[in-house]
């Protein structure tokens, strides 16, 4: 398909695209937030009297003021709009405070007078883990016998074992636009949100709830965020209600907009995980068994935690078979804020297990961890069967792999990062190449569903809905250049409108890599009737067969004589009465899973991608540099090349930011730390490899039935940052000639870097 550039590429870049804040004006009320001082217990008794006292304060609410729901969990109970009993996190919302300005909100909120009976916070992952404190029952999957396997290696000497554990940290989304929502209330007491949201369908009915009120009351509108990632796919929601309910209440104009701090305190994270692993293999690294314990750090609620280990688990095998397999999966619960979703949605936290395990069996085999992965691919002689029971299929893995490998000069870089090592004694080279597999569809199988509305006027121009919503990824652009090229309009001509819930309803989230699949199939199946109706109307008026129709930018020529322009042809169809509005529906095929037996086939399809990471690390200071990144990635028919790589390069980069500088910390009250820019370090240009290579999978139009035949690229560029991570692992061997294996967590700090280098050297020395 013909490359568009970004439909709001000129808006970003000159500053005039509008965001949900750039809207409001001196006409509306703001909003603040107050909140714990402490991670667990009870409030005693509150005090807000200088609250409302304070200049400019408007309105104040507590709990009881919710005139309908409280909890806005979006699957499982556990998150209360406001609290005024039982505090479970640091900066657990108790009350909000509407005002004339922004500041006078948020100074007011400090007066508040606070009384709690503290409790001792679980904050450790490790102490949940130990007293099976969880959110939501663990899960169980399993194939085969894996742990009769390694008990039986344990007493066969070509058969080797290993086990280990690894800690891989959480992750602050940092979006460029933090969550914000206006509200104002329409002339029916319904009202009307705007909201930077990924999931409008949920915000609409959560404040419905709130309210009290009907959905068809409620009208939820999104037209661009400034970033999502995950993070405003449920925790865009409370900043809907807040503004939605004091608009209400006030009969005004308000804004919900959350400070940095206060985005960064008040909602969740990425998980962080502990994964423990045992493993056993042959002499030429085969492995013959596996066992995963992952445990995930839910925070204080179930948010989407549970559908989040979940996909860990279902990922922990990577590009890799599994003969004997046993996977658990917890969901830990801390008082510390609830952890939600996160680019990768728990499958980077799983995978990043297999390619310990790979690592370690290259170490102890002393083989180039690249044939160990090569080794254990999924392949089609018999073993092509995941954990949950699903055949692998169209596994372009190994061919990309085999190209990365040629390409970048992977064996030769190899031993280049050797002599270099051997030649210098505080300055270390380390190089890998990884692959990605990772399985497309939401796991919960009703989400998989879109809906389109589409419009053709008289004079031959186009309008555009769907559920989808545009975060910067270029789904507007795709979805549009889609409809484009079935109908045979300019792109130029079709003008998409804001996403909204009176024009496309009931939407699933713009989430799981699925935009593109599930909205621009919703479209392509709108455009296809409009087409068979002027088809059917063409056929009908000029006597020919519809083969003897040619449609394109220019109209339509019919049996190569008669040329109508677009705007002759909707006229002339509009005259005749024929309908030039449709709507499209489309429900992904042949997906599903038994919960209860651990089977089924979750996932239509697999993205896959390979990387080869070179980096440079001080042993002294722990500073890690990135020289060299090369990718190729496999995004079947791209339905726009630029847009892809631009896809790849950005989620590859904030891989790299996860497993290497990105780090949150709390203090021993379970407040945290790292709430800024000052204290969190997400990457910036100088992260970006001096050499960044990206290609494109060529002749790899996906077999499965998805739209013009191509693949998601929103997740999967992610966990190609594994490269970078083990290529880290691989320069802290050199330091003591690759003879023991460093146990390196996530993210690689500099710190983290010292501590594994300092653990190794002493190993060496025992």
């Amino acid at each position: 398909m013909a490359t568009k550039e970004h439909e709001s590429a000129i808006k970003h870049v000159s500053g005039a695209a509008p965001y949900v804040d750039d809207t409001v004006d001196a006409s509306y009320y703001h909003i603040a937030i107050g909140g714990s001082e402490i991670a667990y217990g009870s409030i005693t008794s509150i005090d807000l009297t200088e609250v409302r006292n304070s200049a400019g304060v408007v309105d104040v609410i507590l709990v009881d003021d919710i005139p309908g729901h409280v909890d806005i969990g979006p699957v499982f109970k556990g998150d209360p709009l406001l609290t005024s009993s039982e505090v479970e996190f640091y900066g657990q919302a108790i009350f909000a405070v509407l005002a004339k300005t922004q500041f006078q909100a948020r100074r007011s909120v400090k007066k508040a007078k606070i009384q709690y009976k503290e409790s001792a916070p679980v904050l450790e992952l490790t102490d949940a883990i130990a007293n099976k404190f969880y959110v939501r029952p663990p899960h169980r999957m399993q194939r085969g016998d894996a742990e009769g396997a390694l008990k039986a290696a344990a007493r066969t000497p070509e058969v080797n074992t290993r086990s280990g554990s690894m800690r891989v940290g959480g992750q602050e989304h940092f979006y460029l636009e933090g969550q914000v929502a206006t509200a104002m209330p329409d002339e029916d007491n319904g009202v009307h949100v705007v909201s930077s949201n990924q999931n409008p369908t949920e915000a609409q009915k959560l404040v419905a709830e709130v309210l009290g009120l009907s959905m068809n009351d409620v009208l939820l509108e999104t037209r661009r965020l400034g970033g999502g990632f995950g993070g405003k796919e449920t925790q865009a929601n409370a900043c809907c209600c807040f503004a939605a309910l004091f608009a209400l209440r006030n009969n005004c104009k308000t804004v919900c907009r959350l400070s940095r701090r206060d985005d960064i305190v008040l909602t969740g994270k990425r998980h962080e995980f502990i994964n423990d692993y045992e493993v056993s293999f042959a002499q030429d690294g085969a492995i013959t068994a596996v066992k995963y314990q992952l445990a995930g750090k839910c925070g204080s609620s179930p948010d989407l935690s549970d559908a989040i280990v979940d996909r860990a688990m279902f990922h922990c095998d990577n590009a890799y078979y599994y003969p004997n397999v046993l996977i658990d999966g917890l969901r830990c619960k801390t008082h510390t804020v609830s952890n939600t979703a996160f680019r990768g949605f728990g499958g980077p936290q799983g995978m990043i297990a297999a390619e310990t395990v790979i690592d370690e069996i290259a170490f102890a085999l002393k083989l180039d961890p690249l044939d160990v992965r090569k080794r254990n691919f999924y392949s089609e002689s018999g073993t092509d069967l995941t954990p949950y029971y699903q055949v692998m299929t169209d596994f372009t893995v190994p061919r990309m792999v085999g190209v990365l490998e040629a390409s970048s000069e992977y064996r030769l870089r190899r031993q280049a990062t050797r002599d270099f090592n051997n030649a210098n004694r505080f300055l270390k080279k380390g190089i890998a190449l990884t692959p990605v597999k990772f399985g497309i569809s939401f796991t919960a199988t009703h989400l998989n569903q879109a809906g389109a509305l589409l419009h053709l006027y008289t004079d031959g121009t186009v309008h555009l809905n769907h559920g989808g919503t545009e975060m910067g990824q270029g789904l507007f652009t795709k979805v549009a250049q889609i409809v484009a090229a079935e109908l045979g309009v300019a792109f130029e001509s079709i003008k998409i409108s804001a996403t909204r819930t009176d024009k496309v309803p009931n939407t699933s989230a713009t989430a799981a890599s699925s935009g593109s699949d599930l909205n621009g199939m919703a479209a392509l199946l709108a455009a296809r009737e409009i087409k068979k109706r002027l088809t059917d109307f063409l056929t009908q008026e000029h006597g020919c067969t519809a083969d003897q129709l040619f449609f394109s930018t220019d109209g339509v020529r019919i049996a190569g004589k008669e040329r109508l322009s677009w705007q002759e042809l909707a006229t002339a169809a509009w005259v005749a009465r024929v309908s030039l509005s449709a709507t499209g529906f489309y429900k992904t095929p042949d997906i599903y899973y038994d919960r209860e037996s651990a089977r089924g086939r979750p996932f239509l399809y697999y993205a896959n991608g390979a990387a080869v990471s070179e980096v440079l690390i001080d042993t002294l200071t722990g500073e890690m540099k990135l020289l060299r990144t090369d990718i190729i990635h496999d995004v079947g028919s791209s339905l726009n090349d630029d847009i892809d790589i631009g896809q790849i390069e950005g989620g590859f980069i904030q891989g790299v930011g996860w497993l290497t500088t990105e780090e949150l910390k709390w203090n021993a009250n379970g407040r945290l730390l790292s709430d800024g820019p000052a204290t969190y370090k997400i990457p910036a240009i100088g992260d970006v490899p001096e050499e960044f290579y990206v290609e494109l999978l060529a002749d790899s139009p996906n077999p499965a039935p998805t739209v013009m035949r191509s693949k998601a690229v929103g997740e999967p560029p992610l966990m190609l940052a594994f490269s970078v991570w083990c290529a880290i692992r691989d320069a802290i061997a050199a330091t003591v000639n690759y003879k023991v294996f460093p146990k390196l967590n996530a993210p690689a700090t500099a710190e983290e870097i010292l501590r594994c280098v300092d653990e190794v050297k002493a190993s060496a020395v025992t």
